[in-house]
Formats: structure tokens, C-alpha cells, sequence
């Protein structure tokens, strides 16, 4: 049985038919049956999110066109006779890509590893029993259950369902929830969109609940099918570019050298394949094959430091862009406030207690189908009530535009709608206010004047409140519709408390001081708001409604930004509206966020945070997943973020000025030498203990000043340090060739032997210098670095004294010419230190703006 033998007929078929096809049944499947379905329909996973083999990764590393060109130029040499030099470079060769690909792998399983801890579950029955598994493990025939604010894992044929609404604009682009039932449509159904009793992967689940057995899995889905164009990369981010930038600036220089290098070499007629081998070699150690690998295990490295910090990273670049982030959007509940909301009191129209309230509140909560809300589960705990005597009807769910959900009840004898939400919105439906003796009475100007007074001096005193109201409908009403929420009797108030929490404070200043700026998005009212950030000391320097965003255009919200710190009574469409105006401002912007309604604000901000216990669709969206919902995770994780960033621009700038320079290098000695300066197994030599030498790079300390400001990438200020730095490396290269012909009047081998110690010395030690803005003697580098940089500089020095030096042509130099090394190495990074602090002081304020570039602070 094929996936494809359940066709887009399984919307049109009975559900009985559709469990048949299946071979199961309504209590799921066995644990034996699923394993055996999961061998034979794979992972449930789009082919988008799938990795290729592990050895299809480890070739595809041998593709580079350079190494490519190398190996076969190699294979001509041995044809020649030269097979030892073959062989090396063929070791030389699978070394180099065996460490970079191992690096990056250890790194990537480890950050999987993580991501799998938070990864998005579903309940499902197997062998009667219902459990939580994760999606990926779903085959066709499980049963599974779906509730409000879950992601729907596969194609599904609805068994139960109850109230169930469903977003699915990602495949039809209708943005309105859809309603969905087990019975089929009157009219067979033509495409996804018309099936009301089938749910899709990909969708989301806003209300109600169902049981539902999976049809189709992973490619097989109509999510699947479309996951080339659905599941497309997202844009690459600003760092991700300038990384991009940077490895074709280099490449092209490269490409440039390595022409001009073959071209003397050809034009003074010395051996053309020596030649060619030389530059092909120098272009595979030049080019910055190691910078992906040391990008992907420097942001892996940050993102297991924070796992131990209770953040999973799910998406790597967003380490990037929690370091580079500079405006914090934030709900209220639960961040600043403990979301430990209790009910405290129900008021009647008189501001005094009144059980009518309660009772109205209590019947909406318990038979709302709805994800509950913190308010809902205040309001059930706050007291037990019997309701066996009522039964429901039918639900209006409860959507952020209304902001309020209704029930339709009945005990019997009367048939009731129970409205509750925000009271702004359901007193603008309320005609009539229950006055003493429950009598109905107007709600002329006057008593909403009262009203409406009762809930500011509630808001001022810090209190949640939401309104209270019912309607009584006709014995012959059976369904609830948006029509019926009008002329609307006002019951009353509930009335929460929720606590700012004690830590916020101290996060929103650590946060502050570090550059970050908070600011609050809330659908809560002002009042309340206006309360909360007083208790934390957080001065209100301009509040925007979500009254006063559907009026206001782009150019005028971005223009009241600078000033605006508070956002209340915003939907989630004005949430992101408020995101893409500060990302249209030149900010790098984060948001906070855990509802359903927050997923669309999550997508759209450069850094989406989410909390474990948040809904399925609020964390698929985001790329950070906090264990604890507190502020002062999200201070340590922009720590981390910065520090990432850091580390990465260490390798950049060592790399592009040490690179640059060799290109100097390279062409000037082929110019003049009537020889090959490094014969080409030297140069992958040379390259191979470089990159063993920062493999330490991502565990580099780094100091608190520079993570003291948010860090952005800065391609112009890397190009413009490797013109300055390059120059100074070349000059002690050209020293060296002075010295090796004039003063050792080296022959051809001891100057091939002589310039790759001193290049390979020069080249790793100069991280000492790089690595910190601090005089080098004055800070600290990570043990590891340490050792691995020493090491490959020491490996250099004593390899052409060991019997493995005519392997590679080298020939033991002289005593003199290693203290010659220790005085040209010890005056080049005394040089390299003067021209760093200059170029800090003078060159690197002349672009961007200070403190917001990666390497400036």
C-alpha cells in the first residue's frame, strides 16, 4: 500500500472507508504496525527539511572546481613519474576537507540535538493509548488529537470534531480561519480549500478540537508537493550576506593572482605543469574554504552555550541577529508580569461583588473549545461551580480583531449567549446594563460614562479586567453567528491581578545598558500598562493604541518611533505592521511572543523568540525557544549573540589581511625568482596547519567591551582593514626573501623551506594581536586557541628537522635563521599591534554608526 493509492478522494469518501484503506481503526495503530509503516514511507517530513547522507555531504566537498583541477593535475604529475607528490596532495587534500567537514558536522548534529528538545509534538494514539510524539514520527493510519493552537502534522480525515476552525492560508492564501466538520460537503470537494472535513499539514488549528486519522505524510502531503516554492530558504540575513560578500571578494582576488602567477611562470618558461600546480594549490590555500565551517561551528558553539542557559537556538543565523539586535518588542504578560493571574474579584454595574458575574464568566470558560487563556483558567480556579445542568449549544470562537468569544447555552428552561472579552469592544455591543434585581435597563451616555469610569480606576490600580455579558435567545436558536454578539446586556467585570515580576526590572536595565531598547506590544489597555511600567520604573515616553495605528500610515508611525516606547490594544496584524516599520527604520528588531496570535509578528521580526509552553505555531515560527519565559534569559542569549559574532570576525579579519597579503607575496616573488617560492605540496601543507591552528576560534574568550553594544556586520570596514593589515604581512614576507637570498644565500630549497616556516609563524600567531582590542599581553585567549595556534606555529618550525621533511622538499635550515624567525616574528606582531590601535582609533569611526558594527564596540 502506497501512499498514493489514498487520493484527493479521501475528503469524498466515508470515514469508515478511509480507516478500511488505511487498515486501522479509531484506537490507532500498534507500535509493531508503526514501525513497519515507518520503514516503508520514511520520516514525516517534507524532502525540504531533509538532509542528504552524510556521505553524499562528505563528496559533495570534493565539488569545489579548485580541488577539482588540482586532483587531476596531481594525477598528471604521477603520470610523469612524480607520485610522491601525488600522494601528498592527495592526503594533504582529504585531511583538509575530513577536518572542515567534521567540525561542521559534530557542530550541526549537536545543534540538531537541541532543536529536537523543543520540537513540535502531537498527541497520538497508539495501541489505545494516547501519548506525545513528535511529528516527524507520525505514519499514515495514526490517530491523532488536535486542539487549539497546534500545528496540523499531516494530511488528516477529520473522525470528531468540535468547533474546530482552522488557518490554512498557507495553501489556499485566505487568511479567515476555516471552518472544518467531520461530514462531507454537500458538493464534492475540487481542491484543498473546499475540504472541509480534511485538515492539511501546515495549517493551524485556532480553535475547537478533533480527532483525526493521518492520510498522507512528509512529500506525499499537499504541503509536501508544494514545499519547493512553500519551504523556500528564508532571505539571507544581513551577516549571511556580508559572510557571502566576503568569500567572492577573496575568491576573485584569488582568481586574479593565480592567472597572473601561471602567466609569469608560463612566460619565463619554467615547467608547466610545476606551474600549474603551484597556482592551483596556492588558490585552494588562499581561497576561505574554512570560513563556512568555522561560521557554522562558531554560531553552533553560541548556540550550545546558551542550551545551558535554557535557550534553544532552533536556527543558527538567528545568533547572529540576536547580537546584532537592537529593539526588543515584548508582550506585557508573563515577561514583565508573573502570569500567575488570579481573579480577584466580579463586579456588577455598581463596582460590588455579584455571583451573576461570576456565574455568566465561569459558563463562557468552561465550555469555550478555544485555546484557554491564563484569564480562562484564572476564572475556572478562582472557584468550582456546577454547571452538569447546562448544556452548550454552539461557540462564536474567539478572534483577535472581535477580541471576545461567545457561547451559546442552555439549562433547559432558557437559552443564553454568554459574551466575554476586552470591555472596550463588548460595551460598544451592549445596549442595556442588568441593574439591581437583574432588571435590564438602557445603557444611555450616562451609565457608560459610570462604566467606562469604573474601568479606568480599575486599570489604574493595576487590575486586568474583562467584560462581562449575555443575551437571551429564542428556544428555535441552535447556532451561534458574529450577528448574534449585538444589543448585547451588560453583566459586568472580571477582574485579574497579574504582578510585575520582580526580576523584569533589572533585565530591562541590563538590557538597556546594553544597547537594546524595550518596548511593549500589548493588546492589554493603557491604563493597566501605563500601572505596570510604573511598578517596574520604566518611564512611558509615548503610547500608541491599536485605535490610533488604523489611522495612521507608515511614514507617520515611523515617524513617531523614536519617541514611542508603549504599544496597547494591538492586534496581531498591528503587531507586525509595528515590527516591519522599525526593520523599514534601519533597526534589527526582536519579538517576544507566545500566542497564537503572535506567529505572523514572530515571522516577521529578525529575531523571533518564543517560550517552550507556547503554542505549535508560535514555535515553529521562531528562532529562539526559551525554557524560562524571563526577560533575563533573552539579556544572557543577546550576550551570547554578540559574543558569537565577535569570534566570527576574529577569523575574517586574520583571514583577509594574512590572505591578502600572501597574494602580494606570491606575485612579487614569481616575479623575480627564477623559481617556485613554495613548491605546491608545501602550500596545502602550509594551508592544512592554518586551518587546524583556528578550529580554536569559536571557543575564544572575549571581553566585556566588546559585547558592551549590539555588533552588526560591517563588509567595507573587513575590506578596508585587509588593505591596511595585508601590506604589513607582505613587507615581512619581502624581508624574509632579502634575508634567505642575501644574508643564508639560500638555494632553491632552503628558501621553499624558509619562507613557509616564516609565512605559517607570521600567519597563526598574529590571532594574538587580532583577537582582542586590548594590548594582546592584557587579555586572555581560550586554552584551546592557545595551544592549537603554538602548536601549528611549532609543527612549522620543527617539521623540516624531522625525517618527514624530504616528503615535502624541505631541507633543515640553518641555527641563525631561526633567530632570525623569533626577532622577524616578534617586530611583525609588535608592528601589527601599533597599526591595530590606529586603525581602531582613526579608520573604524569613519564608517557606520559607533558601537552597532561587529567590529567596533
Amino acid at each position: 500500500m502506497g501512499q498514493g493509492t489514498i487520493r484527493d478522494e479521501i475528503w469524498d469518501r466515508p470515514i469508515f472507508a478511509v480507516l478500511e484503506s488505511l487498515k486501522t481503526t479509531v484506537a490507532g495503530l500498534s507500535r509493531t504496525e508503526v514501525d513497519a509503516r515507518r520503514r516503508q514511507y520514511g520520516l514525516n517530513q517534507p524532502l525540504a527539511h531533509r538532509r542528504r547522507p552524510l556521505w553524499q555531504q562528505f563528496l559533495s566537498r570534493f565539488l569545489n572546481p579548485l580541488v577539482l583541477i588540482l586532483l587531476f593535475a596531481s594525477g598528471l604529475s604521477a603520470a610523469t613519474g612524480n607520485v610522491t607528490s601525488f600522494v601528498i596532495v592527495i592526503v594533504m587534500v582529504v585531511l583538509s576537507v575530513t577536518l572542515d567537514f567534521v567540525q561542521e558536522r559534530r557542530a550541526e548534529n549537536a545543534v540538531e540535538a537541541l532543536r529536537r528538545t523543543v520540537a513540535v509534538r502531537v498527541q497520538v494514539r497508539r495501541d489505545g493509548v494516547e501519548a506525545s510524539e513528535p511529528v516527524d514520527q507520525l505514519v499514515p493510519g495514526d490517530v491523532v488529537r488536535l486542539a487549539a493552537g497546534d500545528l496540523v502534522p499531516a494530511d488528516c480525515r477529520l473522525i470528531e470534531a468540535r468547533d474546530l476552525f482552522v488557518n490554512q492560508a498557507m495553501l489556499t492564501g485566505e487568511p479567515y480561519p476555516a471552518e472544518k466538520r467531520v461530514e462531507a460537503p454537500a458538493v464534492p470537494a475540487q481542491d484543498a480549500g473546499d475540504a472541509l472535513n480534511t485538515v492539511f499539514m501546515g495549517t493551524s488549528v485556532i480553535s475547537g478540537s478533533a480527532i483525526a486519522v493521518v492520510c498522507r505524510t512528509g512529500d506525499a502531503t499537499a504541503f509536501g508537493q508544494l514545499s519547493g516554492t512553500l519551504q523556500a530558504p528564508p532571505p539571507p540575513t544581513a551577516f549571511e550576506l556580508g559572510i557571502r560578500q566576503f568569500g567572492f571578494l577573496i575568491l576573485r582576488l584569488t582568481i586574479f593572482l593565480v592567472l597572473f602567477v601561471l602567466a609569469v611562470n608560463v612566460l619565463f618558461h619554467r615547467p608547466w605543469l610545476e606551474s600549474l600546480m603551484f597556482a592551483l594549490a596556492l588558490a585552494v590555500g588562499l581561497t576561505p574554504e574554512l570560513l563556512p565551517m568555522i561560521v557554522t561551528v562558531t554560531l553552533a558553539r553560541g548556540a550550545m552555550r546558551l542550551a545551558e542557559r535554557r535557550v534553544i537556538v532552533k536556527r543558527l543565523a538567528a545568533m547572529h541577529n540576536i547580537g546584532a539586535m537592537d529593539v526588543l518588542c515584548t508582550d506585557k504578560t508573563g515577561t514583565l508580569t508573573e502570569a500567575t493571574i488570579r481573579m480577584v474579584r466580579h463586579l456588577d454595574f455598581r463596582g460590588e461583588e455579584s455571583e451573576r458575574v461570576f456565574r455568566l464568566a465561569y459558563l463562557n470558560s468552561h465550555f469555550e473549545s478555544g485555546i484557554k487563556s491564563p484569564l480562562d483558567e484564572a476564572i475556572i480556579a478562582f472557584r468550582t461551580l456546577d454547571v452538569t445542568g447546562w448544556q452548550k449549544i454552539d461557540e462564536v470562537p474567539f478572534d483577535f480583531e472581535r477580541r471576545r468569544v461567545s457561547v451559546l447555552v442552555t439549562d433547559g428552561t432558557e437559552r443564553l449567549l454568554v459574551v466575554k472579552g476586552a470591555p472596550e469592544d463588548v460595551l460598544r455591543q451592549s445596549t442595556h446594563y442588568e441593574g439591581e434585581g437583574g432588571v435590564e435597563k438602557p445603557l444611555d451616555p450616562a451609565a457608560r460614562a459610570e462604566l467606562d469610569a469604573l474601568f479606568q480606576k480599575l486599570g489604574e490600580d493595576g487590575f486586568r479586567v474583562l467584560a462581562i455579558a449575555s443575551k437571551a435567545m429564542g428556544p428555535d436558536h441552535t447556532s451561534a453567528a458574529l450577528g448574534d454578539e449585538s444589543e448585547l446586556a451588560f453583566a459586568g467585570y472580571a477582574v485579574f491581578l497579574d504582578p510585575p515580576k520582580a526580576s523584569a526590572m533589572a533585565a530591562i536595565r541590563g538590557l538597556t545598558g546594553a544597547g537594546v531598547a524595550v518596548r511593549i506590544l500589548t493588546g492589554d489597555n493603557e491604563r493597566v500598562t501605563r500601572h505596570v511600567c510604573a511598578e517596574l520604573g520604566l518611564p512611558v515616553t509615548g503610547l500608541i493604541t491599536g485605535d490610533d495605528l488604523r489611522v495612521m500610515g507608515e511614514e507617520a508611525l515611523r515617524a513617531r518611533l523614536p519617541k514611542v516606547n508603549v504599544f496597547c490594544r494591538v492586534t496581531p496584524a498591528q503587531k507586525e505592521s509595528v515590527l516591519l516599520a522599525y526593520k523599514r527604520s534601519g533597526r534589527v528588531v526582536g519579538f517576544l511572543g507566545d500566542g497564537i496570535n503572535d506567529a505572523s509578528a514572530l515571522h516577521a521580526a529578525d529575531v523571533g523568540i518564543s517560550v517552550d509552553s507556547a503554542a505549535d505555531v508560535a514555535k515553529e515560527a521562531a528562532g529562539l525557544i526559551l525554557l524560562e519565559h524571563d526577560l533575563s534569559v533573552v539579556h544572557e542569549a543577546v550576550m551570547e549573540g554578540r559574543r558569537t559574532v565577535q569570534n566570527v570576525t576574529k577569523y575574517i579579519l586574520m583571514g583577509s589581511s594574512s590572505n591578502f597579503g600572501n597574494m602580494f607575496s606570491m606575485a612579487g616573488a614569481s616575479l623575480f625568482l627564477p623559481f617556485l617560492p613554495m613548491l605546491p605540496t608545501q602550500v596545502l601543507l602550509n594551508n592544512l596547519l592554518y586551518d587546524a591552528s583556528e578550529a580554536g576560534v569559536p571557543l575564544d574568550n572575549v571581553e566585556a567591551e566588546a559585547l558592551a553594544l549590539p555588533v552588526q556586520w560591517d563588509l567595507r570596514l573587513i575590506q578596508r582593514f585587509m588593505l591596511v593589515l595585508g601590506p604589513v604581512s607582505s613587507l615581512f614576507d619581502f624581508l624574509t626573501f632579502y634575508a634567505l637570498l642575501h644574508l643564508f644565500n639560500a638555494d632553491e630549497a632552503l628558501f621553499q623551506t624558509g619562507w613557509f616556516v616564516e609565512s605559517l609563524a607570521t600567519q597563526v600567531l598574529v590571532i594574538f594581536v587580532i583577537r582582542t582590542r586590548r594590548s594582546p599581553w592584557l587579555s586572555r585567549p581560550n586554552a584551546i586557541l592557545a595551544g592549537l595556534s603554538l602548536g601549528a606555529a611549532a609543527v612549522g618550525a620543527l617539521l623540516p628537522l624531522t625525517p618527514l621533511a624530504s616528503f615535502f622538499g624541505f631541507v633543515a635550515p640553518p641555527a641563525s635563521f631561526y633567530l632570525f624567525l623569533v626577532a622577524a616574528v616578534v617586530t611583525y606582531l609588535v608592528l601589527v599591534e601599533i597599526i591595530k590601535r590606529v586603525f581602531f582609533r582613526y579608520v573604524a569611526p569613519q564608517h557606520g554608526v559607533r558601537g552597532r558594527v561587529s567590529l567596533r564596540h
